[in-house]
């Protein structure tokens, strides 16, 4: 255990693009009773980070100073008063169930509430751990448990070479629905098609109605997922079929949400904290995530996995970039 009263994190003074965060020397504290301090060894980069840190997100950032980050990977240095469920030396992941302008986990060490950290999956190395909880727990979470996702089913995936995208094919293919994959280009088609979707519809060139009429037969999908939002969302109520599902769990296009009129159709809202802020619902999703790398049905899509914190401004770049596929990771 480290004896230094300082660790190193990432913090922001004002929102804007990535050159506002900055790497500074904060109190390094004990934890208090029902806490947990770890060390950090990997952290996972969510596209609501950069939003965040631009003013954009749903809850302001806690200026000046704010921290930032939902997910890493690390292990256990030293627990509060009155926690059982771990001990130091334990390998564990951050649950992202809490707000990030306080307890942001980009930092070389992080104290947490017990009910933000979970063990993480058996024998899995802390690139691919700070890679897995938000993208398999929203997928899951998104299509199964919120969306009724069956297996013969048709999913619609938008954005689905992001971190989320990726795990949501992947998570379809393993309960045996089938997943059809949306990107804009033809760039990514082949990467999507490697990491399990069974079609890919190019945006930019095909009719996605049409596409997906095409290859249900005629019927349209079951479910649609959804991160994008916007007057898009009209488009993908219109390729599910009548009585089916659509599961919109972002909004990368801030303009109003339209809805289609091919009703009846079932349409939710999901955030992951619904997830995360159970006991059981952690629990749900970290088995369901731990049986899927233990079989080989969950292989996480790494785009990047940078070195060092002073890498953090270059990372939130490529996100913005969208020029990536999967998740994008920094070790400390």
């Amino acid at each position: 255990m480290t004896t230094s009263t300082l660790t190193k994190a990432v913090l922001f003074h004002e929102t804007g693009g990535p050159e506002v965060l900055k790497i500074e020397d904060i109190e390094l504290r004990e934890p208090g009773p029902g806490e947990v301090r770890f060390r950090v060894e990997a952290i996972g980069l969510n596209r609501a980070e950069a939003l965040f840190r631009a003013g954009t997100y749903y809850y302001p950032a806690t200026l000046p100073g704010s921290r930032l980050g939902y997910e890493a990977a690390g292990v256990v240095e030293a627990v509060g008063e009155g926690v059982s469920e771990f001990a130091p030396g334990d390998p564990v992941m951050a649950a992202a169930n809490f707000d990030f302008g306080v307890h942001g986990v980009y930092g070389e060490r992080v104290v947490l509430p017990v009910e933000s950290v979970i063990s993480r999956p058996d024998g899995v190395d802390a690139v691919t751990s700070a890679a897995v909880w938000v993208t398999y727990s929203t997928a899951h979470g998104g299509m199964v448990e919120t969306g009724g996702l069956r297996p013969g089913d048709h999913v619609v995936i938008t954005g689905a070479s992001s971190g989320v995208g990726t795990a949501a094919i992947q998570t379809a293919a393993r309960i045996g629905a089938i997943p059809i994959a949306t990107t804009r280009t033809a760039a990514k088609k082949q990467q999507l098609l490697d990491l399990g979707a069974a079609h890919v519809i190019t945006t930019d060139h095909e009719d996605l109605v049409k596409e997906v009429k095409g290859i249900t037969g005629g019927r349209g999908a079951e479910l649609a997922f959804d991160a994008i939002g916007g007057p898009g969302f009209r488009t993908l109520g219109d390729a599910v079929t009548p009585g089916g599902t659509a599961v919109l769990y972002g909004w990368l296009d801030p303009r109003p949400i339209e809805l289609s009129r091919n009703w009846p159709l079932t349409v939710h809202t999901y955030a992951n904290l619904v997830t995360a802020r159970t006991e059981a619902g952690r629990r749900r999703a970290a088995a369901f995530i731990g049986s899927g790398l233990r079989d080989g049905s969950f292989t996480p899509a790494i785009a990047e996995a940078f070195d060092g914190l002073g890498q953090i401004v270059d990372a939130h770049r490529l996100m913005e970039s969208n020029a990536h596929t999967g998740k994008i990771v920094v070790r400390v």
